[in-house]
């Protein structure tokens, strides 16, 4: 439990970081509000560490676009911070691109292509490896690597096409 937990704290760190100072949600509390949605769920099944750690990723986006779209008065004009995601892990070219966005742009890529929208929330998310992410996929490493690739060159212009009005 204690090596879990330290991993899915390092992952809400990550992920609190990119939010503004101040924020009232803290890592320890994305936490456990994930672990207690995960509790909720009906029969959880994990199949094995990779999809445990997918499934919390997904848990903790939920848990901050929720967060988000509740704090916004105005459809991406109110108060909420941008969030500036690390270059490491960047899902488009944008550095203020919000959260909300990136969320609804991946519900648009999983209505085309629902693997390729799993391989951004595994990859970018949930802090999965190419390896780990084609483990969860039942696909290749090279198919998950070129799923992802194509993913965020998709997501990027997507993106950018909101941040023009287009």
């Amino acid at each position: 439990m204690p090596v879990v937990y330290d991993h899915l704290h390092a992952l809400a760190q990550c992920y609190m970081a990119q939010e503004r100072p101040g924020h009232t949600l803290q890592a320890t509390a994305l936490v456990h509000e994930a672990y207690l949605r995960l509790l909720d769920s009906a029969h959880p099944s994990w199949q094995n560490r990779a999809h445990f750690f997918a499934l919390c990723a997904r848990m903790m986006r939920r848990i901050l676009v929720d967060w988000a779209r509740s704090r916004q008065t105005l459809k991406r004009g109110s108060d909420v911070p941008p969030l500036c995601l690390a270059e490491s892990l960047a899902v488009v070219g944008h550095p203020s691109t919000d959260l909300v966005a990136i969320d609804e742009a991946l519900t648009a890529l999983a209505a085309i292509d629902p693997r390729k929208s799993q391989v951004v929330e595994l990859r970018f998310f949930g802090g999965l490896s190419a390896k780990e992410t084609a483990e969860v996929l039942k696909v290749s490493e090279e198919t998950a690597l070129r799923d992802w690739k194509i993913a965020r060159s998709w997501l990027r212009r997507e993106l950018s096409k909101e941040r023009l009005g287009i």
